[in-house]
């Protein structure tokens, strides 16, 4: 988790799930860069609940409360790959507020000078087993960099989390398909 260490050492929520898959743990990186850009049907439902409040008040008050394109992976930045063992994703914003308050991050280095923003982290860890199996992990951080932040992510992390955790077990099932299905190929 060098990465993560990395981009985010300091956080306040943590959220972790893995599977064993039997690829190589490049190819399992490789799967996972696809399919975070892929779009899945099931993701943006859940996407599409959690903004139908904020997208009703848009059209009550006649003014655009959250982007035309709903929140999805690809609003996530890469910040980096350490060989075949590991990959992150940076995401910023004020995650409680109905537009997601997003910050624009477009590298790695933006993501490191952002200040007074939370900060979320989507990494993904390779470990080589026994049979050609490896064990495929993510891990979800959220670093809050106040008081302020933290009692106002605190409640949407609760209503959110398992819902994520949903999300997240889907995420490794669809690379697990896809790295198996490169490895028949």
């Amino acid at each position: 988790m060098v990465l993560m260490n990395r981009y985010l050492p300091e956080y306040q929520f943590e959220e972790h799930h893995s599977t064993v898959v039997r690829a190589a743990p490049g190819a399992l990186l490789d799967a996972a860069r696809a399919v975070v850009r892929e779009t899945d049907p099931l993701v943006n439902g859940f996407i599409a609940l959690r903004e139908f409040p904020a997208r009703g008040l848009s059209l009550v008050r006649r003014q655009q409360q959250l982007p035309s394109r709903p929140f999805g992976f690809e609003d996530f930045t890469e910040l980096g790959r350490i060989g075949k063992t590991e990959m992150a994703f940076g995401l910023a914003g004020r995650f409680w507020q109905l537009s997601h308050g997003l910050r624009r991050v477009s590298n790695a280095t933006d993501f490191d000078a952002l200040q007074g923003t939370p900060k979320l982290l989507l990494n993904f860890v390779t470990e080589p087993l026994a049979n050609s199996e490896v064990k495929l992990s993510t891990t979800t951080r959220v670093g809050c960099p106040d008081k302020a932040s933290r009692r106002n992510f605190t409640p949407c992390w609760y209503l959110i989390r398992p819902v994520s955790g949903l999300i997240r077990k889907r995420l490794l099932r669809r690379i697990k398909q896809r790295a198996q299905t490169v490895l028949r190929a």
